[in-house]
């Protein structure tokens, strides 16, 4: 039989990787003071090859023009500005925790207008500013784009997003956001995936590695997300974060099936489980004919030769299966479902199917 699964490359790797795998406490949760903050910011990208904004759609983009070219020394209220090779762009980027004052982080540029590439543009002194309004960073530099797009009299060729690209450490840091740890003395932890079963393993896993090294109990689970701890004395926050950090614990998550229509996804998770089911699933096929027959009259009857409807319905169940299909662990379960040999929308019937009648052990999530 052959298989036709999309999900079978993805469902292959778990059913060799083994049951529980432990993780560090830095790759499952982080510090609550430990934050990104986003910047946005408006600016114009210079030095395209005829691709920029059309300034009769897109009006911004000739104000801006004027409004740069006013702050350098030159005078353009005079005359219009017919330029093709500049787009207005938003610069957005994420200003890492305890960044310092001339630190560069990368920005990335979207155009705003109808631009059709911005390969090969520099993007022009941009001030970034965050949420409270101030500016903590300014961003220039060439613009790098992965897409590119090329037009003929009839044909057009576009390959991935010309109209999107980063600068690489293009934007210095003019700000610093306040997030000293030196003197914090009770830290928050967070999960990135909360649990309850999570959040107690790591709580044990720090108070048991926190007797040994300082001789008593730090931390403290208060709820499925969050993990209080208190510094001991005589260490400081960054030496005693490091210690904690590498602390290997075994995370846990919640039985899951994963369904993405649009791509035919599916990713199940290692601790779903289905109770024993007997499905039958195949293609219903109807084939309806037409053909119409030609009815004469008898000889001498002064009948008329008419037409006589005739249509012919075949209905066909092909590769209509029944299969019994038990998943006690992810292995069998996968073997099962491939043994039914259908594509991956039957297979997310299936499923839906299956949770519908109460025997898929888990949450299924459609996307």
């Amino acid at each position: 039989m052959i298989y036709r699964l999309a999900l079978a490359l993805v469902l292959a790797v778990a059913t060799v990787l083994p049951a529980a795998a432990a993780s560090r406490i830095k790759d499952i949760a982080m510090l609550q003071s430990s934050r990104d903050n986003q910047l946005v910011g408006y600016g114009l990208v210079i030095g395209l090859q005829g691709s920029g904004d059309g300034l009769r759609n897109s009006p911004f983009t000739e104000q801006s023009m004027r409004a740069m070219l006013e702050n350098l020394g030159i005078a353009a209220q005079g005359g219009g500005v017919r330029a093709t090779n500049v787009a207005a762009v938003i610069v957005t980027a994420n200003l890492p925790p305890f960044v310092q004052s001339g630190s560069r982080i990368d920005v990335a540029v979207s155009s705003l207008g109808d631009a059709s590439s911005l390969a090969g543009g520099t993007l022009v002194m941009t001030p970034l500013r965050a949420a409270d309004g101030e500016v903590y960073a300014v961003a220039q530099g060439p613009v790098i784009v992965g897409g590119f797009s090329a037009q003929g009299q009839a044909e057009q060729l576009t390959q991935g997003v010309p109209t999107s690209g980063r600068v690489p450490n293009g934007a210095i840091v003019e700000r610093e956001v306040d997030a000293s740890m030196s003197d914090l003395k009770h830290l928050v932890l967070q999960l990135r995936n909360p649990d309850f079963s999570t959040a107690v393993r790591v709580t044990d896993a720090i108070n048991q590695f926190a007797l040994v090294r300082y001789g008593k109990r730090v931390a403290a689970e208060q709820d499925a997300r969050t993990i209080n701890i208190t510094r001991p004395d005589g260490v400081s926050t960054a030496r005693f974060f490091a210690e904690l950090e590498n602390i290997e614990v075994q995370s846990d998550s919640p039985a899951k099936v994963v369904v993405d229509e649009r791509t035919g996804t599916i990713v199940i998770g290692q601790d779903v489980r289905i109770n024993r089911v007997a499905i039958s699933h195949g293609a219903l096929t109807v084939r309806i004919t037409e053909m119409p027959r030609v009815v004469q009259p008898d000889p001498f009857s002064k009948g008329e030769t008419a037409i006589e409807d005739f249509t012919v319905i075949e209905a066909s169940r092909p590769d209509a299966n029944v299969a019994i299909l038990d998943g006690p662990d992810l292995q069998t379960l996968v073997a099962g479902l491939n043994r039914l040999g259908v594509k991956p929308d039957g297979i997310i019937a299936i499923l839906q199917g299956i949770k519908s009648a109460g025997a898929l052990q888990g949450e299924l999530v459609i996307q």
